[in-house]
């Protein structure tokens, strides 16, 4: 059986304790004989800058490179508002998807029926509901150049952005989205806005030479990011893998994300290129949610997002789809039974706690094993 190298870093705020309730399922999987973890922990964030006077030491970035695959919790929090800005908790998840080159970021939004109406949407509007956004992580208005304010004088100044994407990088964007979507439903919609930016317009035609030359079995649509933003919130079911550029991304993945009701129960995953010799990509999966320091040690923060970048990793990095499935489904049943923490119990009286919410999930983990 494969050995697999995972990176663990827990992080700040809350992160420490969705990791633990993440590290009972990678223990039983292993203990099972279902797939094997070699896994190492690291500092990242403020927690590194307590020790180290760094968001990440080299030796924890070291490992994050070697690794096959690294599971970050959340960083930050008002404990580091004065470190110098070079070394902010933030710093370190930066130096992580700068030093990896990840440049394309998945966020799944999945509305599991026994929430469906926590959505601001009608029920039959996002029950079901299951797209991947991938989106462009390292380019685009972010990172181009010139980017300056610049002083005209007469208390006047001008803000310069520049969009600038050049073909590789849309092309090995676009190849993701239509591999995963061979693995999903088999549909790609590209946005961008090429009725107003060239950057649109070399986006649409490298999207679709790419199709034509080497996806011509994914269905693939095109759809103006204004109106993908319109088409999420009237009919979001329509779509399976939306891809976009880094701008649109940015904001259309929170679109999505708030149609499930749930924000923090979201995962995402940070992938890099693929290694020619060995096929495996770099990659760093995180929940959306952040280390909310408020309620940070009272044990009531809920794990899901966590365990299920997790289910991303098994998925992504390890082709495990069978298992993803199955952990996938056990949290869906334990949901039905109407088991929540704080964040999703709504008007419900009974809560249940971190680990107990992550204790119900493995049980139900464990029927659908055995």
């Amino acid at each position: 059986m494969t050995t697999y190298k995972l990176l663990v870093l827990p992080g700040d705020g809350i992160g420490p304790e969705v990791m633990a309730e993440v590290e009972k399922i990678a223990a039983f999987l292993t203990y099972e004989g279902l797939v094997k973890f070699e896994i190492e922990k690291g500092l990242v964030g403020g927690s590194a800058y307590d020790v180290y006077g760094a968001a990440i030491s080299e030796d924890d970035m070291a490992r994050a490179q070697e690794a096959d695959a690294v599971l970050l919790a959340a960083v930050g929090g008002p404990k580091w508002d004065q470190v110098p800005y070079e070394n902010r908790p933030e710093a370190g998840l930066l130096r992580l998807r700068k030093d990896m080159q990840l440049f394309a970021n998945l966020r799944p939004a999945i509305c599991y029926p026994a929430l469906a109406d926590a959505s601001s949407l009608k029920r039959e509007v996002v029950d079901g509901l299951d797209i991947l956004i991938v989106r462009e992580l390292t380019g685009g208005v972010y990172f181009g150049e010139p980017k300056q304010i610049i002083d005209l004088g007469n208390g006047q100044k001008r803000a310069i952005d520049t969009q600038v994407y050049d073909t590789y990088e849309i092309e090995r964007i676009g190849r993701i989205a239509f591999e995963l979507a061979r693995k999903r439903r088999n549909k790609v919609t590209s946005s961008e806005k090429r009725n107003v930016m060239k950057s649109g317009v070399l986006w649409h035609e490298v999207i679709s030479a790419l199709h034509t030359r080497e996806f011509p079995d994914v269905e693939l649509e095109h759809q103006l990011a204004d109106a993908l933003g319109m088409q999420l919130v009237r009919r979001p079911k329509q779509f399976d893998v939306i891809v976009t550029d880094n701008l649109f991304g940015d904001m259309l993945s929170d679109v999505a994300a708030m149609l499930t009701g749930s924000l923090g129960m979201l995962p995402s995953a940070s992938l890099g290129e693929r290694n020619a010799t060995t096929g495996a990509r770099k990659a760093l999966y995180e929940p959306v949610h952040g280390s909310a320091p408020d309620i940070a040690g009272k044990g009531i923060a809920n794990p899901i997002a966590m365990i299920s970048s997790l289910v991303m990793a098994l998925r992504y990095s390890f082709n495990l789809e069978d298992l993803a499935d199955r952990i996938d489904r056990s949290i869906a049943a334990v949901l039905e039974k109407g088991l929540r923490t704080g964040d999703i119990a709504g008007g419900a009286q009974n809560t249940i706690s971190t680990a107990q919410m992550g204790d119900a999930i493995l049980e139900e983990l464990k029927i659908a094993v055995h």
